[in-house]
């Protein structure tokens, strides 16, 4: 009872490693790679070109995202309050829809296959859910 959010230490909310971040990283980077060959074998260029933007660009903003959190909590850590930036959440997206809309004006893209390759990580989120599953009802532990 006497323990309150601001009295947890953000050492409690991660596992001490990057193992969770580095497998959700690596199934996304599996999705991108999966669909892109598939799209290659069986869809038009442009869905092909559309997915490996897409899923490149959720690669760098899920970098960024990282990146940019571990830097806040780094603060936090270190007893410094915490500054988020704003400007650097809106260049992240401003960034990624110029780019999409760029491509898209120049007729290299196909929108909803990029829009596809943008959600690479609910593929991922799912991956990472299925395995925590698996190791918690299967074999009766926890990896969190």
């Amino acid at each position: 009872m006497s323990e309150i959010a601001n009295s947890v230490r953000s050492e409690a909310l991660s596992c001490g490693d990057d193992s969770l971040e580095l497998r959700v990283f690596r199934a996304m980077i599996a999705t991108v790679v999966i669909t892109v060959v598939a799209a290659v074998i069986f869809a038009p260029w442009r869905v092909t070109s559309g997915l490996f933007l897409g899923g490149a660009l959720s690669l760098l903003n899920y970098h960024w995202l990282r990146t940019s959190m571990a830097a806040v909590l780094r603060s936090e850590t270190a007893g410094k309050r915490p500054r988020v930036r704003i400007f650097r959440y809106v260049i992240r997206y401003f960034v990624i829809s110029t780019v999409v809309i760029a491509a898209y004006k120049l007729n290299l893209i196909s929108l909803p296959a990029t829009i596809a390759g943008l959600c690479s990580f609910v593929v991922a989120f799912f991956v990472e859910a299925l395995r925590q599953s698996y190791f918690a009802f299967i074999r009766r532990e926890e990896t969190f």
